[in-house]
């Protein structure tokens, strides 16, 4: 009677492995020949696209733009990485590209708050979780950008730990080094088949976002179980627990939009607070930068030093928000305030979002490369 069962449960559990072991591999080929595409594009064209990144607060809004329009900082991230590891990039252009991913991701569930736009309650509430996230990634950059600008914090930082785990002082120039196995004649044969370097580098953004997608999907639906759901009420009332889940979930996921897209959705129908609901997203906030350090396993010393800013700025972040209560009133307070203003003049909310990220920083872009 049970051998069915169990004989079904085998074969789904094969098949969820088979496929994230395809997910992988493929994200993987995706990274590898992003890099072989990008190094192989001419140096002129290659500074014409990220001539704006010299200055870093037009990158930094580049970084939001970009993940505002794709809506995943994890495909940014990833590529960032790859612009690094092909020599396009240096590592103090690449900084500010990071943090603007991470202000740009959070669109989503600010988006997704505006589902609730026809209950006034359930809208304060569920912009309130929204923007939680926005806060929270805009007040570290405002206090980390400056001193990265100034003092090279999060560069000189993560170039001295990857000393750590790379022999040699890390280079931010040249060919890219290659750890790849045997991806790399799978990707120079791609290439020579394409033949045309954009056309390459198009088919290379569309395998690295579908093999999010792939991982995003399979994950989302091995954790999303009634199980998880029966435990879930129990993780909010301890913030380092509420902030371990958030962390982990998301790094499965891949997808930080995933998961504070839940909590926005749990805030507005009041399953959780929203107090409660904020170290989660600090998880999520930290537990995103899985995709660039697997992209960087492969890649050089300068490509592991930006997965590793990645991994800096989010941790500097939820070190200042996460260990003090009083402090992490702040964010909630200012989100908490906005969802108030927002319920009573909805316009607010779509000038908020207009604004932040796309006008604004598509204005400043486009008038830096103008000058």
């Amino acid at each position: 009677m049970t051998t069915a069962p169990a004989g079904n449960t085998y074969k789904k559990n094969l098949i969820l492995a088979v496929t994230v072991i395809f997910g992988l591999l493929l994200f993987m080929v995706s990274i590898d020949f992003l890099t072989y595409s990008l190094a192989r594009l001419n140096n002129e064209v290659a500074n014409t696209l990220f001539m704006a990144t010299s200055n870093p607060f037009v990158g930094l809004f580049i970084g939001l733009l970009t993940t505002a329009l794709i809506q995943s900082s994890s495909t940014v991230s990833a590529m960032v990485v790859v612009l690094v590891a092909s020599g396009n990039l240096t590592l103090a252009q690449a900084v500010p590209l990071i943090m603007g991913a991470n202000i740009g991701t959070t669109l989503t569930s600010t988006l997704v708050a505006f589902g609730y736009i026809m209950k006034k309650k359930s809208f304060r509430k569920a912009l309130s979780a929204g923007v939680l996230h926005d806060v929270f990634n805009i007040i570290t950059v405002i206090l980390l950008l400056p001193l990265e600008v100034y003092f090279g914090l999060l560069s000189r930082l993560s170039a001295w730990i990857t000393k750590g785990f790379v022999s040699g002082s890390p280079t931010f120039e040249g060919e890219p080094g290659y750890q790849g196995f045997f991806l790399r004649p799978l990707s120079v044969h791609l290439s020579e088949w394409l033949h045309w370097p954009l056309l390459a580098l198009l088919v290379g953004v569309l395998l690295l976002v579908g093999s999010i997608k792939i991982l995003s999907s399979l994950a989302y639906r091995s954790l999303i179980t009634p199980n998880f759901k029966k435990i879930r009420k129990h993780i909010f009332n301890f913030p380092y627990r509420s902030f371990a889940y958030g962390m982990f979930f998301t790094a499965a996921v891949q997808s930080s939009t995933v998961t504070t897209s839940l909590m926005v959705t749990a805030v507005a129908t009041g399953k959780v607070a929203l107090r409660k609901v904020f170290p989660f997203i600090m998880g999520a906030n930290l537990g995103t930068t899985i995709t660039a350090v697997i992209a960087a396993l492969y890649k050089t010393e300068a490509a592991i030093s930006v997965a590793i800013v990645h991994v800096l700025f989010n941790l500097i972040g939820t070190m200042l928000f996460l260990p003090y209560p009083a402090v992490r009133e702040i964010p909630v307070r200012m989100a908490r305030s906005f969802g108030k203003k927002t319920a009573s003049t909805r316009v607010i909310g779509f000038a908020y979002i207009l604004l932040t990220f796309f006008i604004i920083p598509f204005f400043l872009i486009y008038f830096n490369q103008s000058e």
